[in-house]
């Protein structure tokens, strides 16, 4: 067999005879519009065999769009999508792909085995039944009608639908929303378990600690770009902020005036996490600050009367809030 080429508006690659595959997915200056909204913007992602990636953004910034091309749910109005090297609308394609979108709808009437099974027949060397529902703790609902479970356990029902055929690439979008404690490390560990089997895993998820539990690279999102992709060691370290809180005894962030803009506009501030209000009408103010030594010597030299002050590493959701923040009060998803 000679050369196989694929082409897309202004894209082309070849694979030849002999060479090894490229990635399990390939996204190439992607663009996708709802009108005169554009959800995702020249996008461009390759996801390789066996990783394990979290995808980070706030509400709109493009990852389940980005999901539903990935799928061959929707096409991209330009740019290319490669699945296994091939075109994701084609069912063949699909073969070796598991999904759980946000929304998932289930047949009211069947029982939790039923569906299992029914799922599982349209894989070749699927899992068995018990294995399934053993994963996500499910073998005591086995006989349960779908339509009487509650939302956490449709959940975990809809995340062993996406693993019952031994796929090797997995799109999870925020596959534990409505999911208590107990049941999202549950799950956790089902997807490490998972993809310590090799497997290729894409997950979004506006729970910050569980992209921080679960991804070893890190794809932030935001207005449909991409602004970071990395290590989730590098994520933090590119943006480098820290968290910055102390209190005042001014009037807070809902009286007219200067305090809220007078503190974001000080040397080594890089925005406004968060700011309450206290019962002795002092406020608590949270910044992030590129520079935690220059804001600290600001409010100083400023003669901000403040007290309780507090400096700590970021964690990702103030990498994330660095990355994305346009708003100060925006917070991250």
């Amino acid at each position: 067999m000679g050369a196989v080429a694929w082409d897309e508006p202004g894209v082309s690659y070849e694979q030849g005879e002999g060479e090894p595959m490229g990635p399990v997915l390939e996204v190439r200056g992607v663009t996708r519009r709802f009108g005169a909204v554009t959800a995702l913007d020249d996008v461009s992602l390759d996801v390789g065999d066996g990783e394990l990636v979290g995808l980070l953004g706030p509400n709109g910034a493009g990852k389940t769009t980005l999901l539903s091309l990935v799928s061959g749910l929707r096409r991209p109005d330009s740019g290319a999508v490669r699945l296994f090297g091939g075109d994701p609308r084609d069912a063949a394609n699909r073969l070796a792909l598991g999904t759980t979108p946000q929304d998932t709808g289930l047949p009211a009437t069947l029982t939790v085995g039923e569906v299992v099974d029914f799922v599982a027949g349209h894989y070749p060397t699927p899992m068995t039944r018990s294995e399934a529902l053993a994963r996500f703790g499910l073998e005591d609902l086995v006989r349960r009608q779908t339509g009487g479970l509650s939302g956490g356990q449709r959940r975990r029902l809809a995340v062993a639908l996406a693993l019952v055929g031994r796929p090797r690439l997995v799109l999870l979008d925020e596959p534990t929303t409505g999911l208590d404690v107990e049941a999202r490390h549950l799950l956790w560990d089902a997807l490490r378990e998972y993809h310590a089997d090799g497997a290729t895993v894409l997950l979004t998820s506006h729970y910050l600690e569980e992209i921080e539990a679960l991804a070893q690279r890190v794809v932030v999102m935001g207005g449909g770009r991409v602004l970071a992709d990395d290590s989730l060691p590098a994520v933090l370290d590119l943006v480098s902020v820290r968290r910055v809180s102390f209190t005042t005894p001014g009037a807070g962030p809902t009286t007219p005036g200067t305090e809220r803009q007078a503190l974001t506009a000080l040397p080594g501030a890089h925005g406004l996490h968060d700011a309450q209000v206290l019962d002795d009408g002092s406020t608590r103010w949270t910044m992030l600050a590129s520079d935690a030594d220059v804001l600290v010597r600001a409010l100083v030299t400023h003669d901000v009367a403040f007290r309780e002050l507090e400096v700590r590493g970021a964690s990702l959701e103030e990498a994330f809030l660095a990355l994305t923040l346009t708003d100060p009060q925006e917070t991250a998803r």
